[in-house]
Order: C-alpha cells, then structure tokens, then sequence
C-alpha cells in the first residue's frame, strides 16, 4: 500500500480535497464497485509547489499509476522526479495517483477516470497490452508531433514503439520498461544427462531430442515446463503457446489485413508440440499441470531442489530467489542459466521472445497536455529510466539504458534478457484477445489430454475464434 511516511510534504488528499486516511480493501465486483465510487478516484498524495502558491486545479498536475500492494517503488521513483521538476516549476504541485487493484481492475478504474474532464488524470501509466483498447475508446492523445525529433524516443527498441504504435498507426506511448522470455535451465541437471553447457538448442527438434535424453538419463526429473491449459490462464497463452507460434510462419493476427488467422499450419505445429511433451512424458503429470499454484510450485521447490530440468519462463522468475524473495536460493545464479527459445526450424531470427511492458501516456481529456508533457521529459532522462529499470528489475527498451554498466551489472541475467528485446514479439494488444486467449487455453488443453488431434483442436478453435469475433474479421491463412 502508497502511504505518505518519508514523503516530505506530502498529504492524502481525497476527492473534496480534505484529508484522508489511504485505505485498502477487497473489491466487490469489479464494475458495480467502481461505478459507485468514481467521485474518489482522485484521491492520492499531493506534493505541494514549492513557491508557496496556492493549490488550483489548472496549477496541479495529476499522475495515476498501478500500485501493487504495498510497493512503494513508483511512488518514490515519481516523488524523486517531481523534485527535478518543480525546480524549473516550482508553481505546479503535483498529485500523485496510486491505483491499488489487481489487473484488470487498475484498466477499468483508470479507463472510468480517463473518461470524464472532471476526474481524468494528466498522466497514466499504461500496460502496453490495454493502450490500443484505450486507444480505440478515445482515452488517450497521439504523441507523434511531441516524439518527432525527440532525442529519448531514437533510443527507444522498434518493438517497443511497435507496442505504443495504434492501428491507425500514430503513437500513444512512451515505454519505460518491458519483459522478455526464455529458456532457464538447470545447468548441473543438463551436464549430468550428459548435455552441453552452456546449452542452445538450434530447433523444436533438438529442443525435444535434448528433453527426451533427459528423461532417459534423468528418470526421476521433470525434464520441461510449458504452462499449458485452462488452469495456467493468460501464462499458458503467452509463455506457453505464443512462444512457439511466434518461433513457425504463422501468428494469431495480420496487423496489415486486419484480420485473425484461422487455418495455420503453425497453429497445428505448435499444437502437436504441446501435445509430445505431455504424451512422451517430457513433462509434468496432468494433474500437477492442471494445477493452478503450478507457477508457486516450481519457482519455490522444482527448481531450487533440482526437480525440474528445463521452464519457459520470463525474466523475472529470479526474483523469486533472491535475498528477501518468496524461496531464497543464493546459488541460483551458478546453477540456472538461459537459453533461447528457437525457433521451428531454426529459421532467422532464430529466437522467439513474447514481451509486455509499460508506457506512459497523455489522456485525451486532459487540458494540461503540455504540462504533462514537460513531466514526462524530465521523467524520461536516462538516469531516471535507468534508476527504475534497475530498482524493479526490469528490462530497458532503450539503447542509451541498455548500454550503461551499471544497467548491465545489475543482474546476473539482464544482459542476456535485454539482448532478447529487438526480437521481441507483442501480443495483439485488441478487445477480443482476452476470449481469444481463453480459445487457445482450451485447444491446448484437448492435445494435452489426447481427446483431440492437433488438426481437430486447430479447427475447433477455428470456429471459436470465428464466432468471437465475426466471420468478417477472419482470414484463411496462406499455406495450408
């Protein structure tokens, strides 16, 4: 939970502007709730302007923000940038915003907030995987003639512009920090099979070959996790099937059509991949799969206690092992080591990486779009990014972040997973992917359980996908 303590100046300030104690509860649902409260969503701490003038809401800049729980690494990173900018602006008093929900909940607070002059923020900080859903509900500006020429932005990856790029092209966001995926390996486990280390499988085929070794040499190890079916959710979607997808010649959506794919023969590869770990026992029993604590399981027990040789995982899975993580593991470092996901058949780039991220972003209802903007300028220095990529353990998006030692000292694997983002993929980031999502969990689910082939799973999602969004919105894909 955001509180005020070592925030000098800083008040909690509710809608009507009297003082008032933060507080953190359990949403009722979700919609109900919000709708009922939006006249205090403004609620935040308010860091008063430093010339001693009087507080108005033209001289008062609102910034809102996920807060996950109790963190407190966004409000201290905005508390340290209003410092530098009410230097140059000592008028303005800034109102910061911590948004305390899960996911969904923080998109449909900020969207209830950006919908209205009279509560919208001046500044959001967005999921990458929301902004177009935002962008096509008119909640936020285009920011193309503010980034034009703008020295930060040329320092940005092209696939993390890609992610704050709308589908009428123009951009919507400045990214701050992403995540990528890979392979973490057991690396004493891999060397006892006999394997090389370090280890890169070239292809889907060698990758199989590899895990099959294991489970000879190593009967009494699960030798790979993929998150796969209904009970792993969105984690089985992208670090599970997206990333293999992404690694054949197919993918979920035509960015230049505009349309969904039905009919690809990567969907079917990607399917019968799914399929031989579970049916060769390359992975973990069904009902340890089906398992909704799976991700818990592995990070605090598989892993540390050598019960699993290969996961598909993200960037983060580290954290879990560090001092004053969930499971500490000092050795982690020596014995877990990464390697790219490759592609199908090996075919450039070579490597499959899904990412997330985050952006900020101007709402469109705002009227201090140019004060905002000037915040977001001082908010973007590289010494400011770098500061917070490093404090959340994040993966930079720019090339000046991505080139500082201390950026590329701070972790163990940093270097290896900033080098995975000018790959990266995005997942369509557009309204009907949540339903779609949910068709691939359960397609993966049939092959896992044998009840259907590849081909049939692949035509049942087919038509699923057809009846979510409309026979007009897909397309048969070239070359099956």
């Amino acid at each position: 939970m955001h509180n005020t303590e070592g925030v000098e100046g800083a008040s909690v300030m509710g809608a009507s502007g009297e003082a008032m104690e933060p507080t953190e509860r359990r949403l009722p649902k979700r919609r109900s709730f919000l709708l009922g409260t939006l006249g205090t969503l403004g609620a935040g701490f308010l860091l008063p302007a430093l010339s001693g003038c009087a507080g108005t809401s033209m001289n008062t800049l609102k910034i809102a923000y996920q807060q996950w729980g109790s963190g407190r690494l966004l409000e201290d990173f905005l508390t340290k940038v209003s410092e530098q900018f009410r230097r140059s602006h000592p008028e303005i008093q800034i109102q910061l915003i911590p948004l305390v929900a899960a996911e969904n909940d923080y998109f449909t607070k900020n969207e209830l907030m950006m919908s209205s002059e009279s509560t919208t923020p001046d500044l959001v900080y967005e999921d990458t995987f929301i902004l177009k859903s935002d962008v096509a509900a008119g909640y936020l500006q285009p920011l193309n003639d503010r980034v034009q020429g703008w020295q930060p932005w040329g320092q940005i990856f092209d696939s993390a512009k890609a992610a704050v790029t709308g589908e009428d092209g123009k951009v919507y966001g400045v990214p701050t920090d992403t995540d990528t995926r890979a392979l973490w390996y057991n690396s004493e486990l891999l060397a006892k099979a006999g394997l090389p280390i370090p280890w890169q499988p070239k292809d889907w085929q060698q990758l199989l070959a590899d895990l099959k070794t294991v489970h000879r040499m190593l009967p009494e190890v699960i030798p790979f996790n993929i998150f796969s079916g209904k009970a792993q959710g969105e984690k089985a979607s992208m670090q599970g099937f997206e990333m293999l997808l992404y690694g054949t010649y197919s993918a979920l959506y035509d960015d230049e059509t505009k349309k969904w794919m039905t009919g690809s023969q990567g969907f079917i590869d990607s399917l019968a991949f799914v399929q031989q770990i579970f049916a060769d026992k390359l992975g973990p029993a069904l009902g340890q799969a089906f398992d909704v604590n799976l991700a818990e399981t592995i990070y605090a027990d598989w892993l540390p206690n050598g019960k699993l040789a290969v996961a598909l995982d993200g960037c983060w899975i580290s954290n879990n092992w560090t001092s004053g993580g969930a499971a500490e593991w000092p050795e982690w470092p020596t014995v877990m080591k990464q390697s790219k996901m490759p592609t199908q058949n090996g075919q450039a780039p070579g490597y499959t990486t899904l990412s997330g991220g985050w952006c900020w972003a101007i709402p469109a209802r705002t009227k201090k779009s140019e004060l905002a903007w000037k915040y977001l300028q001082t908010l973007s220095t590289t010494e400011n990014i770098m500061a917070y990529n490093i404090a959340e353990n994040g993966v930079a998006v720019r090339k000046d972040v991505a080139s500082r030692p201390e950026y590329r000292s701070y972790s163990p694997t940093v270097q290896f997973f900033t080098s995975l983002v000018e790959g990266a993929t995005f997942r369509p980031a557009l309204a009907p992917y949540p339903q779609i999502s949910a068709a691939i969990q359960a397609a993966m689910e049939k092959v896992m359980v044998g009840g259907s082939t590849p081909e049939q799973a692949a035509k049942a999602y087919d038509q699923q996908l057809s009846d979510i969004v409309g026979a007009g919105h897909v397309a048969e894909a070239a070359g099956r």
